[in-house]
């Protein structure tokens, strides 16, 4: 492996462990400031959920921290257990966002089609650049020609899906702040500034998550567009 491929692989598992750390932080620390509201990650979601007239989703509890996440296979609204009974900002910023989701698939917002119609494809794609590399490593299988094409190809399909996903959420997060302020669960002033905090630090882990795939993407295009090798061989 080069130097340029030792250097390539730091820096985007540096840029992944900064994007998850400052979640982290950020998350941890508004989880102290509570929301004058008094109102639990649970109750939000209901109160948003039935004002949108969502009636099919069912709001559960899930341990694990930052399990937080909108299943729309299965209507399910799953947020740990700490925003699920939390009453912090970051509770329910993190609550409203996950019911973003949700108001998004009840209009078919089209990013967020866009996004389950590729699921499939890039699960395939996950076990393309995680497996193929050691098949190349160990077998000698493929040509190098055949190699960089389908890591080209999965690393693209993943960073098409990483891409879509950034309006996914980013739209998830205003609607989440429109929603908190309009029903009365955050006041403007100090608990907006935390809820923003909040929902923009996690935002930075899907645009670590693209950035990186875009990366390896370049990185596996630009030798078959140039004929060159890969600087793994």
């Amino acid at each position: 492996m080069s130097l340029l491929a030792i250097s390539l692989f730091v820096f985007t598992m540096a840029l992944s462990l900064w994007a998850t750390w400052r979640v982290k932080r950020t998350v941890m620390k508004y989880s102290e400031v509570p929301a004058a509201s008094g109102h639990t990650g649970a109750q939000t979601a209901a109160a948003i959920l039935a004002a949108a007239q969502i009636r099919d989703v069912e709001i559960v509890e899930e341990e694990g921290f930052l399990g937080d996440h909108y299943d729309p296979i299965n209507k399910r609204l799953v947020l740990s257990s700490e925003n699920y009974h939390g009453t912090s900002t970051a509770a329910l910023g993190i609550a409203a966002h996950e019911c973003g989701h949700a108001l998004q698939h009840k209009v078919a917002y089209a990013p967020l089609e866009w996004r389950m119609a590729a699921v499939g494809a890039t699960n395939y794609a996950n076990m393309a650049v995680t497996f193929l590399p050691l098949l190349g490593m160990f077998t000698g299988f493929l040509s190098t020609y055949t190699g960089l094409l389908i890591m080209a190809i999965a690393w693209g399909v993943i960073m098409l899906f990483n891409l879509v996903t950034l309006p996914v959420e980013f739209d998830a997060s205003n609607r989440a702040k429109l929603i908190l302020g309009q029903m009365g669960f955050i006041r403007q002033g100090e608990e907006a500034v935390a809820v923003n905090k909040v929902l923009n630090a996690a935002a930075l882990t899907y645009v670590a998550a693209f950035l990186t795939s875009l990366i390896y993407f370049l990185w596996y295009l630009i030798p078959l567009l140039t004929g060159g090798r890969s600087s793994n061989d």
